[in-house]
């Protein structure tokens, strides 16, 4: 009888052991998931070409790449990526604007048309997406140096 108790006894700690280990082990030994950071989110745009028209003819091409950084929980909200819109408005900025004349040279704030992009796009999309407009490459192509 004695050794009966004494099995059923070894077989009862057995398995309380068995589960103490594996009630607290599995709390030590999974995978800790840590929140995913999202911050801003790092967007290079293709190259645009924009005509420059003055006196009803064709004097050259604006060539830019602009990168923008934008709220990258946001990017992936937003129905339509915002690089199309841009884009666009990149556009219809720098070939819009009278105050930029290659003739005669003078500064030009890009600062202020840079942030002019950034809240004509963010109005669009309806939400404070794009952060920040920045210039990657800005020159201009006169028409003499374009190859037919």
């Amino acid at each position: 009888m004695r050794i009966v108790v004494t099995g059923i006894w070894i077989c009862v700690v057995t398995l309380l052991s068995c589960y103490g280990v594996v009630t607290w082990g599995a709390g030590l030994f999974a995978q800790k998931t840590e929140p995913y950071l999202e911050g801003l989110q790092y967007q290079k745009l293709r190259a645009i070409n924009v005509p420059v028209i003055a006196d009803g003819a064709l004097q050259g091409y604006i060539v830019t790449v602009l990168v923008f950084t934008a709220d990258a929980k946001l990017m992936h909200t937003v129905a339509v990526p915002p690089n199309s819109f841009v884009i666009d408005e990149a556009f219809r900025q720098i070939y819009g604007d009278p105050s930029l004349d290659f003739r005669r040279m003078a500064k030009y704030n890009i600062s202020k048309r840079l942030d002019e992009i950034r809240a004509k796009v963010n109005e669009r999309l309806g939400a404070e997406v794009v952060k920040d407009v920045l210039v990657e490459d800005f020159n201009f192509v006169p028409r003499k140096d374009l190859r037919s």
